[in-house]
């Protein structure tokens, strides 16, 4: 499974995954933030929702920089995959920080009992994308009406939050599930095919033809990447919690400045990464880093209000099987007002 499969939870998904993981979340004693043997230092463990990628360009760069050290942390990355739910772990005590592809996952999990919360968003705008080709090209939602899209099962209620945004019907839109490739719009399956746009090796066979037109222009405003601990882990280890951001910080602003240093020390890590692939793809990670929000608030920004209009919108889908969470239950700003001095300003 790729990282594009896991962008939209649909609510009979969520309620399965995050109903089994509950009695887990609370099972037991609670594992923190462990101390190492070594140099009196802390180890942290990130759970990702996905595959390690260069969705952690910043982490990566930030260890091997010795960000975390200057914190008296050493950090653990811990790969999610089809199989882990990266929420459930970090619920019960078995990761300390986590991070998911996308916000709603969060809004999810909070309504079902999860104990946990959002403290920063490592993509400012979402990466999902609606893909068409120039011959037959949908640029904006209405040129939706008629067509065929294609898109992951998980992701549809992606495209029903933009159709409703838009004020357009569902039945005046053809879906068809499909995986990870681009086959259905290039056999003409399908008129529209989805996925993150910083995937570049899965959309390198759409070549120049490519129109794409993002969720975020369509009206569905998501965070990509969040980071999100315990309310726990927020109460009873503030410091390692700040440590964890600020090291996390200064590592996407080293990244910044130095995009292929940082491409070569992803690829050492993970080889089997491949390295030109990265190069090509690592200023659009940094543009979904880094904008206007990010150069007067600094890295990892995020509003009340963007998130309040997430749950608005997905209460309205009938996404939430209990009721809302508040939205001082989902994030918190706490942890980026005292990470505010060392959270570059750029964009």
């Amino acid at each position: 499974m790729t990282r594009d499969t896991q962008n939209g939870l649909t609510r009979r998904r969520a309620l399965t995954t995050f109903g089994a993981a509950a009695g887990a979340a609370f099972a037991g004693n609670f594992v923190g933030i462990q101390k190492a043997w070594a140099q009196d230092m802390h180890t942290v463990s990130l759970q990702l929702g996905w595959l390690a990628s260069n969705g952690i360009l910043g982490e990566v760069a930030a260890a091997d920089q010795g960000f975390y050290a200057d914190e008296g942390l050493e950090l653990d990355v811990v790969a999610g995959g089809p199989n882990i739910d990266g929420v459930a772990s970090v619920a019960s005590g078995r990761a300390d920080l986590g991070s998911i592809s996308s916000s709603p996952s969060l809004m999810l999990a909070r309504s079902q009992g999860l104990p946990i919360k959002c403290i920063a968003a490592g993509y400012q705008q979402h990466p999902f994308t609606y893909f068409s080709l120039k011959k037959n090209p949908v640029r904006e939602p209405k040129d939706l009406i008629g067509k065929t899209v294609a898109t992951n099962g998980t992701a549809r209620i992606l495209l029903q939050a933009m159709l409703a945004a838009n004020d357009i019907p569902e039945d005046e839109v053809n879906v068809l599930v499909m995986g990870s490739d681009m086959s259905p719009l290039l056999t003409g399956q399908a008129d529209v095919v989805t996925g993150w746009r910083t995937n570049t090796s899965a959309l390198a066979v759409l070549g120049d033809d490519r129109v794409d037109m993002s969720l975020w222009d369509a009206g569905v405003k998501l965070y990509a990447n969040p980071y999100y601990v315990t309310d726990q882990t927020l109460a009873e280890n503030p410091e390692q919690v700040e440590g964890m951001l600020r090291a996390s910080a200064r590592g996407w602003a080293w990244v910044h400045d130095n995009p292929e240093a940082a491409v070569d020390i992803l690829v050492k890590r993970y080889p089997n990464m491949d390295r030109d692939n990265e190069l090509a793809t690592v200023q659009m990670v940094l543009d979904y880093s880094f904008n206007a929000n990010t150069a007067e608030n600094g890295w990892g920004t995020m509003t009340r209000e963007n998130w309040q209009a997430q749950i608005d919108a997905y209460d309205n889908l009938g996404q939430f099987e209990n009721a809302a969470p508040a939205v001082d239950e989902i994030m918190t700003l706490d942890v980026l007002e005292k990470t505010a001095a060392s959270r570059a300003n750029y964009g």
